[in-house]
């Protein structure tokens, strides 16, 4: 018997998939715990209508993810530390203060548990981060630290 699952479940699919179970499964368990509906030709034409639309969401986020790592890469974000004589900063960069400068400089709200640093930060120089956004959207940005 075939049924579309409504939400995912432990190895045997994810949601919004049609996978091909036997009938007692499907009538004993899937479809009485609300995981799953039978494959009629109503559900799955509203399946390919949910297929269609979500699709459409996702090419539209991600148009959306490709303009703001444009503008983030248009340029370096400069970040201003502390410094002793030597030009070694007091204590480090954290992902915290790139999110805060990534809203001051660009406009742009990122989650700090997004931002990876890819080298320790305990100098001035240019740096490099990473910021994951999802959905194997991973861009690297460079960042300035610049004396107070």
């Amino acid at each position: 018997m075939e049924v579309i699952l409504i939400q995912d479940v432990d190895n045997l699919g994810g949601r919004n998939e049609l996978v091909k179970v036997k009938n007692g499964y499907a009538r004993n368990y899937l479809i009485p715990q609300k995981f799953a509906v039978e494959a009629s030709p109503t559900n799955l034409k509203q399946l390919a209508e949910k297929v269609k639309v979500q699709s459409k969401k996702e090419s539209a986020m991600l148009a959306q993810i490709n303009s703001v790592i444009a503008v983030l890469k248009e340029s370096p974000i400069k970040l201003g530390a502390k410094t002793g004589t030597s030009g070694k900063i007091f204590g480090s960069v954290t992902s915290l203060q790139i999110a805060r400068a990534i809203r001051d400089q660009k406009g742009y709200e990122i989650d700090r548990k997004r931002i990876s640093i890819v080298d320790e930060v305990k100098e001035l120089g240019t740096y490099k981060a990473s910021i994951d956004f999802g959905n194997g959207n991973v861009t690297e940005i460079e960042f300035e630290v610049v004396g107070e």
